[in-house]
Parts: structure tokens; sequence; C-alpha cells
């Protein structure tokens, strides 16, 4: 019984127990509460199953795990927000590629080059998915502000069957490049070619026995659930903290996208410290693509299905700023070597995301 363990089956009964009682400050408090420490918990029990099928496959289960909360998370509070909620999925979708294009990858490489000077990964691999985000990118938050079957910034019915399917196809051709076909393009590069790492603990960390993996395995399913109820049970309190402190309605897909990435965030950086930019890479690259490839087609079965009013346009002023992620990652990323000024690079962009989102 590790802290995550003791988390996750704390989660699930403060949920039970919210489910029985009022909503007041301090249910919405403990609630809080236990909905963070059910995502670091999923997270941990993610990892666990990770070490068991190693690499490029660990960080793909990471990868997915966090997409499911994300999903979750959306779904939840677009069928309690009603009409107020259509544009909840974009702004989450866009603050998820926002923060992982600039923000968790500028701060790896900003790290990084402080402790090691220079960096290296597989560019033939991370290049292959930069394009294929891209194109996602493009395809489910700008098209529908240029299609003419229906009023910007919506998708007709029909278009909305196609980008969910395309994202989906898309999504699995890279899980089979990544794991299949090319699984060598995402594996660290070999000593001989690149700076000493330095792995510290986790590196050297023994892989868990088949039993282990089960219970962790059991365990994050549990702790999915507990982020799925706890995410509803608090969805009236976050959107009215939202209105109170007078942010654009777009701050709550910043929140989720924040929430759901933190962990994410936290180990992608400890690799980068550790000199494994290639782990940092996968785990970066990687979910922004689920982030869209997974929770796109989800969002709009659920559309269809509740009837629900889904809105994936963005405004000029987030187009512009994608493209500009887009631009500056394809060629910082370009070589498979970072630096420093890379990295600020990114932050700096990061930086005007955060700014411009609270101050439109």
């Amino acid at each position: 019984m590790n802290w995550a363990a003791i988390v996750s089956l704390v989660a699930i009964l403060v949920l039970g127990a919210a489910l029985l009682v009022s909503q007041g400050p301090l249910v919405t408090v403990i609630c809080g509460t236990a909905l963070i420490g059910a995502v670091l918990a999923a997270v941990h029990h993610a990892e666990v199953v990770a070490l068991r099928v190693g690499e490029p496959f660990g960080t793909l289960v990471l990868a997915v795990a966090v997409t499911i909360i994300e999903a979750a998370l959306i779904l939840t509070m677009m069928i309690a927000g009603g009409d107020k909620s259509r544009a909840l999925a974009r702004d989450s979708i866009y603050a998820a590629v926002m923060i992982i294009c600039t923000g968790v990858i500028g701060l790896c490489l900003f790290v990084g080059a402080l402790r090691h000077y220079e960096q290296s990964f597989r560019a033939e691999g991370v290049g292959p998915a930069l394009a294929a985000l891209t194109t996602l990118g493009v395809i489910v938050l700008v098209l529908p502000d240029f299609t003419t079957s229906a009023p910007a910034p919506l998708y007709a019915r029909s278009q909305l069957v196609f980008i969910a399917l395309a994202s989906l196809a898309l999504w699995a051709v890279f899980i089979f490049f990544q794991t299949v076909d090319h699984r060598d393009y995402f594996l660290p590069i070999a000593a001989r070619e690149e700076l000493p790492i330095d792995g510290g603990e986790e590196a050297h960390a023994a892989v868990p026995t088949l039993a282990a993996s089960w219970i962790a395995f059991v365990l994050l399913v549990v702790s999915l659930a507990a982020v799925v109820g706890l995410a509803k049970k608090l969805s009236p309190q976050i959107e009215a903290a939202i209105e109170a402190s007078g942010a654009p309605q777009a701050a709550l897909g910043v929140a989720i996208a924040m929430l759901v990435l933190l962990p994410e965030t936290v180990a992608a950086l400890r690799a980068a410290l550790a000199n494994r930019l290639q782990t940092s890479m996968n785990l970066a690259i990687g979910s922004a693509l689920a982030s869209i490839g997974l929770t796109v087609p989800v969002v709009v079965a659920a559309a269809l299905v509740f009837h629900l009013p889904l809105a994936l346009g963005l405004d000029p002023k987030d187009i512009v700023l994608l493209s500009l992620a887009f631009l500056v990652g394809t060629i910082t990323l370009a070589t498979g070597r970072t630096n420093l000024m890379q990295g600020a690079v990114h932050l700096v962009l990061f930086a005007a995301f955060l700014f411009l989102t609270l101050v439109p």
C-alpha cells in the first residue's frame, strides 16, 4: 500500500460520501483536494504499468491515461453546462496543445540546457509526430471558421463525423509508427552518440512484478472513476469561480488542461534534468497527439448522441498563436539538438498564450 494506492482508495470514498451530502464550502474543498490527489495517483499507477511494458509503450500508457482524464472532465462539464459549455472542448484541446508545445517543451529544453548545455533526441521520430499534430490541429481547430456547411465556428454533423474518424485514424497510424513500424525512432540515442546520461534513481528503477502491474492497472481504473465523479461534482463550483473572477470563459479550458497535464509535466521535466530528453519528447508530443486524436472522437460522439452544442473553431487571435507554436516547434525541433535559446523562445510564446487568454 503505497501513497498512490491510499490516495486512490480515499478519493473513491470521498466521491461516495460527497454524493450523499449537500454541497458546501467544506465539501468543495475536500472534493477538490481528492480530485487533485486522484489525478496524481492515476499518473503514478500509469507509470508503474509503463515500467513493466517499457519504452516507448510506457509514455503511451501515460499519455492515454492523461487523455482519458481530460476527456472525462470535458464531457462531465459539457453535459452539466449545456449551451454555455459549447466551446469548452475547443478551449481545453487548444489549451492542452499550447501548454505542451510551448510550456512543457519549452521548460524541458530550458532547464535541460541549463544543466547539460546541449541535449539530443531523435528528430526522425519527433518530425512525423509534429506533422501529424499540425494536421490535426488545423483540421479540428482552424477549418471550422472557414467551412460553409455550417456557420462558424461550427462543423456540420457530417463534418463532425469526418474529423472524429480522421483524428482517430491518424492517431492510430502514429501509434503503429511509434510502437511497431519505427519503434527505434522513439528510443533514447545510444550512450556513445549522446551526452552522458544521468538517469538517477528513476533510470535504475526495478521492473514491477506482473502482480504489482495488474494491481496498479486496477487502481488506475479506480482513480479515473474518482476523477470523473469528482469533476462532475465540482463542475458548477469551478464555473462559478471563473465567472466570479471576471476571467474569460476560455480560462476554464486552460484550468482543465493544466490540471490534467501537471503530473505529466513533472515527469517530462525530471527526464530532461536527467538528460533523457527523448523521454520528454515522447511524453510531450505523444500527449498532444492523444489530446486531439482521442478526445475529439469521444467529444464528437457525445455531442451527436446527446445533442450537445459543439463549437470547435478558434478565434483569430488563437489561430495566430497556434500557427506560431507549430512554426516555432518545426524550427526548434528540426535538428534533434537543443539549447537554451530554443527553450526561451517556447517559454515566451507560452507566456503570451497565458496572458492573452486572461486579457484577450
